[in-house]
């Protein structure tokens, strides 16, 4: 059984900085692209950044400058560091895992979500 948890979330002021950590289970986590996702209230989920297993790792323009991903195949664990938090950062923060085979069949998970305010 795949498990994705997420921890790391919390309450940071404006400026303030926050290290999100998915710790995966259940899968072979280095063939894996592993994502960072974010929902705010009333909005669609969007991509925050992604590492892919070989390609180079993408970054919203929202982030840009200001979050690092980052994986540790041996600990099976995708990181988020964020720096200069805005109050627009917040959100619910998804871990994601997607591999897809070489014959097209899709492997996608999804954590639970841990929550990021930003707020004074």
């Amino acid at each position: 059984q795949v498990q994705l948890v997420e921890s790391g979330g919390g309450l940071v002021q404006p400026g303030g900085s926050l290290r999100l950590s998915c710790a995966a289970s259940g899968l072979t986590f280095s063939i894996y692209a592993m994502g960072w996702y974010r929902q705010a209230p009333g909005k669609q989920r969007e991509l925050v950044a992604c590492i892919p297993k070989i390609d180079s790792i993408n970054y919203a323009d929202s982030v840009k400058g200001r979050f690092t991903i980052s994986r540790d195949n041996a600990k099976n664990t995708v990181y988020l560091q964020m720096n200069s938090l805005k109050p627009e950062d917040t959100a619910v923060y998804y871990c994601n895992a997607n591999y897809r085979s070489p014959t097209s069949r899709e492997y996608d998970y999804w954590g639970q979500g841990t929550q990021v305010t930003v707020s004074s």
